[in-house]
């Protein structure tokens, strides 16, 4: 049981969701965070959707293109099948820039009979708060909002618009397209043009999937997952939104329902790292400017997360007129998180200047600038890392001395070292050492328990986090070391159940969590591994990659006994951890 049976097609400029039926129920155009023109995943009757479905159908088998973002979806009925490749168009062209328009292509091919095909067509723009009209203007169909405020999309198509209106089935045969535009198409789309734009595509993702090595192991689920984290960079800016959607919730009823649609630095930073491990420094590249585009050189304060422009006010809204996924609200835009206070920032951007600056592709450019943000970040680190915050998961019920926000300003300190004896600036080498000591000192005297035998989550408890897991990773303890092996240990027994993992079991904001946080199961495979609990960790991979959707796709969170996914979809961070896990795992890749 999956929960979101969806797949994701995008281009960088957007996304929409696709359900195993071939509907479409989630698409913001004409940008990540856009309001949306479809939305049936939050709300079935005020939402909106895009299907196509055969009037006498019995079957639907669903799959992607082989190495690619297009989805093909197979519909059969009683009168015949029908091949439906549904994609956002994206190419590079010859100067390297990208095509990636606001637009949907759907193209249809009958492989058998004469099936009787229904489209389903029925957007709902700007989160359905006010009526959407539809008009056939003989070119295209037109869809407008009727109150509030103006929006717009165009659907062209070959088959007859006034059956496209209506939904009445029609019979086909051949080869067909719809084709949902933001903006008023200068020239009218054909058959030939859309086959075109298809095959671009194609060729696009086989081609970006190439300049990745071949894993000798899990090379599907590596590919499968880079292929999603790609599809969450936004072309533009070079920013890395965390998931798709919004307000998907962690556990039904709970209210931990949030929107993800926005940059959190300590996601992509992630996300970037592993983009390095497969080769694909352009990517990384880009974020980098984001970064440098959006904090500042000196003093001004640096957010947790940005818009996927670099906006700073994310303000948070209830749309109060959706029932919610599975009538589990509330539905939220923009994210309130966005004002917190989280120490680690500091040092996970320094770890992703660091990891760009060694990077063995292109040189860095504005290298001087960029040597500016990394001292200001250090001394950010400096003048805060001993006041509490609100630690990686957002708690917002009060600050707290969070051991692992301190061990990534320690990371933080330590990168910076790294780079300014790589840049040759040996006075901050010698000028930072005893901020690098005093708080790797204070971490080991606060953050680990003789009682608990682990470095706990926070400096006042004894209390387990999973996030603890990535001191290793990023260096500051070894595997072997005793008190890292024990925290995997203890970690492994108190937050493990049925082969999942918590984040924490001590209470929240909202009470106590009843979901996995998928990315902390993915770092328990890795942890264990590294302290050498090797079957096991290849057990506890196998299981978790059993229970992503028929796609292969994982979303936040997952339920301990159904193992339904949960959450915001697809997540960046859970897919980012299933690579760095699937090449832990596996070795070293054969190209």
């Amino acid at each position: 049981m999956s929960g979101l049976d969806y797949g994701v097609i995008g281009n960088g400029a957007s996304a929409a969701l696709v359900n195993k039926e071939g509907r479409i129920d989630w698409c913001c155009l004409p940008a990540f965070d856009s309001s949306s023109v479809f939305a049936a995943l939050l709300d079935e009757d005020r939402g909106g959707y895009f299907g196509l479905a055969l009037d006498d159908q019995i079957e639907v088998r669903q799959e992607y293109v082989s190495r690619t973002n297009i989805l093909r979806t197979v519909l059969r009925g009683e009168s015949g099948e029908v091949e439906i490749l549904d994609c956002m168009p994206r190419d590079r062209t010859p100067g390297e820039t990208h095509h990636c328009p606001p637009e949907i292509l759907r193209y249809i091919r009958v492989l058998e009979g004469r099936p009787l095909l229904r489209v389903e067509y029925a957007p709902r723009l700007v989160y359905g708060e006010s009526e959407t009209t539809s008009e056939n203007h003989g070119e295209y169909i037109k869809s407008i909002t009727s109150a509030g405020s103006y929006e717009s999309v165009y659907l062209y198509s070959d088959l007859p618009l006034e059956h496209v209106l209506s939904g009445d089935p029609l019979e086909i045969s051949g080869e067909h397209f719809l084709l949902l535009s933001y903006n008023e198409k200068l020239t009218a789309p054909t058959a030939e043009s859309i086959r075109a734009e298809l095959e671009r595509t194609r060729k696009y993702w086989l081609a970006w999937v190439a300049e990745s090595p071949t894993f000798t192991q899990y090379d599907d689920a590596i590919v499968r997952s880079s292929l999603v984290l790609r599809l969450l960079a936004y072309q533009k800016t070079g920013a890395v939104v965390a998931a798709l959607t919004t307000s998907l919730p962690e556990e039904i009823g709970s209210g931990r329902n949030w929107d993800y649609r926005y940059c959190w630095l300590r996601d992509a930073s992630m996300a970037i790292k592993v983009f390095t491990q497969i080769g694909h420094y352009r990517v990384g590249r880009n974020f980098l400017q984001f970064i440098l585009d959006v904090i500042p050189y000196k003093n001004d304060k640096i957010q947790i997360m940005y818009g996927i422009r670099g906006e700073r006010d994310l303000e948070e809204k209830e749309l109060s007129w959706l029932d919610g996924y599975e009538k589990s609200g509330p539905v939220r835009v923009g994210n309130a998180a966005y004002v917190q206070k989280q120490n680690d920032i500091f040092g996970l951007v320094l770890d992703t200047i660091h990891q760009r600056l060694m990077a063995p592709s292109n040189s860095v450019e504005n290298i001087e600038g960029l040597w500016t943000v990394v001292r200001a970040l250090v001394r950010h680190i400096e003048d805060h890392w001993e006041e509490p915050d609100a630690g990686i998961w957002e708690i917002r019920g009060g600050k707290r001395h969070f051991t692992f926000s301190k061990m990534l300003c320690w990371v933080g300190v330590e990168r910076g070292i790294q780079i300014a004896r790589l840049l040759g600036r040996m006075r901050y080498v010698d000028e930072w050492g005893p901020l690098l000591r005093t708080i790797r000192n204070d971490i080991i005297a606060h953050g680990w328990s003789d009682e608990a035998q682990a470095f706990t989550q926070s400096y006042d408890n004894d209390h387990l986090d999973a996030s603890n897991l990535l001191f290793e990773p990023y260096g500051f303890v070894s595997a072997d070391d005793p008190r890292y092996v024990s925290t995997v240990n203890r970690t492994y027994e108190e937050l493990c159940e049925n082969g999942l993992m918590y984040r924490y079991r001590n209470e929240d904001d909202f009470g106590r969590p009843k979901s996995s946080f998928t990315v902390c199961s993915f770092w328990m495979v890795t942890s264990l591994f590294r302290i050498g609990r090797r079957d096991e960790a290849r057990a506890m991979f196998d299981d978790l990659l059993a229970h992503a959707n028929h796609l292969g796709l994982f979303s936040e969170d997952m339920d301990f006994k159904t193992k339904r996914l949960l959450g915001n979809f697809p997540q960046g961070y859970s897919h980012l951890a299933l690579i760095d896990a699937a090449i832990t795992l596996g070795g070293r890749s054969d190209a």
